[in-house]
């Protein structure tokens, strides 16, 4: 599947949003990527997952982990096609942790999936939680990388769709300079 054939899917299901969102990564931007809109269709989300699953089946994996929420549809789409455990990570405290009864081996090989990529911020502290628990990470993979392959995580890394999509901080924005209104779409609350 090519970029422009995934963003076709995107703006079939409203998922590619514009305006003036605050990302989770504390940046403002004026495209936002709802993935939900685009999962909701077991179709869509079958057919990205195989992108994903094509991409990386070469590699040893026993375990997908995926940051939560964002990452959660991804993570078990993909680990079903793979056959392979799931789990994910999810914020205790406004940190990643795992719960639920969730553990990671000593020497388990682990593929984290998540859905957006702009900093890498949620994926890293799923990496800590993979090496505090002297696990293997090998590889990250994604739906979107808004940094257009920028973001590096030290493993193997895919995305279906890459882009350089523009952010700003708050005190260099130019849509707040236009007073255009702020909209934090994603899953986690403003600060």
């Amino acid at each position: 599947m090519t970029n422009s054939q995934t963003l076709e899917i995107f703006k079939k299901t409203d998922a590619l949003l514009e305006g003036h969102f605050l990302l989770t990564s504390g940046k403002h931007s004026n495209k936002y990527f709802q993935c939900a809109q685009v999962l909701q269709y077991p179709l869509y989300l079958n057919k990205i997952c195989t992108v994903i699953v094509d991409h990386i089946k070469a590699a040893q994996i026993d375990t997908v982990i995926s940051p939560a929420i964002g990452g959660i549809c991804v993570g078990q789409e993909v680990a079903r096609l793979l056959n392979k455990r799931f789990i994910f990570a999810e914020r205790e405290d406004n940190k990643m942790t795992l719960r639920r009864g969730f553990n990671l081996s000593k020497g388990e090989k682990v593929l984290i999936c998540e859905d957006v990529i702009t900093t890498g911020g949620s994926v890293y502290e799923v990496i800590n939680i993979i090496k505090n628990n002297e696990a293997d990470l090998v590889g990250v993979a994604s739906i979107v990388d808004r940094s257009n392959g920028k973001v590096k995580f030290d493993a193997p890394q895919f995305s279906v769709l890459t882009l350089d999509v523009v952010t700003y901080f708050p005190d260099d924005c130019p849509l707040c300079k236009e007073n255009i209104p702020l909209v934090k779409p994603g899953s986690r609350k403003k600060k």
